[in-house]
This record gives C-alpha cells, sequence and structure tokens, in this order.
C-alpha cells in the first residue's frame, strides 16, 4: 500500500450500518478506506477535504437502489450517487463527493479466479470513485480511458 496521504487527508467512510460482508477480506473497511483515499490523492484531490462515503450493501439493497435510480431491474455490482462537483466547490470548503455503493455478494459471484473477491472490489471500489470525479464509459474511447486509469491506480495501490 502507498504512503499516507498528506494533510488535509481525503475523509473516507465505510458505513458500517450498512456493512454486509461475505468473508473478512469485504469486511476490511481499513482496506477500502485505504484504497479510497489512495485514488483521492492521485486523482488530484488530496490537498483539500474531500468527503467520500462506501456502502457494502446486500442483493436486497442494490436492487431496490438500481431501480430507483437508475431503472434497473436486479441487483448490480456497484452504484455512485455523486454530490459535489469538486471544481465547482470553493478551495476552502469540503467537497462532499457522493457515495459508492457496493455489492459484495454480486462481487463474489463475478470474480475472477485469479483476483479473487479483493481484487474485483477493489476494481468495483476505483470504478465507482471514478464515476464520482465525472467519468464515464457510455462511448468506446471513454470506456478505454476509464479501464486504463482502473489499472494504473490499482498497480499505484498493490492491488
Amino acid at each position: 500500500m502507498k504512503e499516507e496521504p498528506p494533510e488535509p487527508r481525503p475523509r473516507v467512510i465505510v458505513d458500517a450500518r450498512t456493512l454486509t460482508a461475505v468473508d473478512d477480506v469485504s469486511g476490511d473497511t481499513a482496506r477500502w478506506v485505504a484504497l479510497a483515499e489512495h485514488v483521492l490523492v492521485d486523482e488530484g484531490h488530496g490537498a483539500r477535504p474531500v468527503e467520500l462515503t462506501v456502502h457494502m450493501v446486500d442483493e436486497d439493497a442494490i436492487a431496490d437502489l438500481n431501480r430507483e435510480h437508475m431503472g434497473g431491474n436486479g441487483p448490480t455490482d456497484v452504484l455512485a450517487f455523486p454530490l459535489d462537483d469538486p471544481g465547482e466547490v470553493p478551495a476552502n470548503m469540503t467537497v462532499l463527493l457522493g457515495d459508492v455503493v457496493l455489492c459484495p455478494a454480486v462481487a463474489a459471484a463475478q470474480a475472477s479466479e485469479g483476483d479473487g473477491l479483493v481484487g474485483e472490489l477493489s476494481l468495483l471500489l476505483v470504478h465507482g470513485i471514478l464515476h464520482l470525479l465525472g467519468h464515464d464509459h457510455l462511448e468506446p474511447e471513454e470506456r478505454v480511458l476509464m479501464q486504463k486509469r482502473e489499472g494504473e491506480l490499482l498497480d499505484g495501490f498493490g492491488r
């Protein structure tokens, strides 16, 4: 893992009230906080107060969120709910970046044998944070750039 981010550090909250772990790895909140801090710092958001909340929920909860907010059907692996656009928040104010919602059960079902659940959840967390920071993958060129950045961030963290 990378060294501690500079002060002021991003504030990452893993909401214990929503924590649904399928094993010891998904319940390792320190890992998810460190990875999220790494992404925020590496994306240039470590020099000001930034707040992000991570939720790990069960399949029913993420299916409800998917239906209510995305018009989707059934459980999905990750959803991102942005709040503040960092570019629009005055420099002296905390950026309330938003929420990333992960479903460890869905992640476990789609995890590859090589990377396992920790690799899949790590990728999904990075993916969700990049969405909060304005990245998207609707167009093929955007998808390539976003996947490249995900890989760089995970490699920089030590996967």
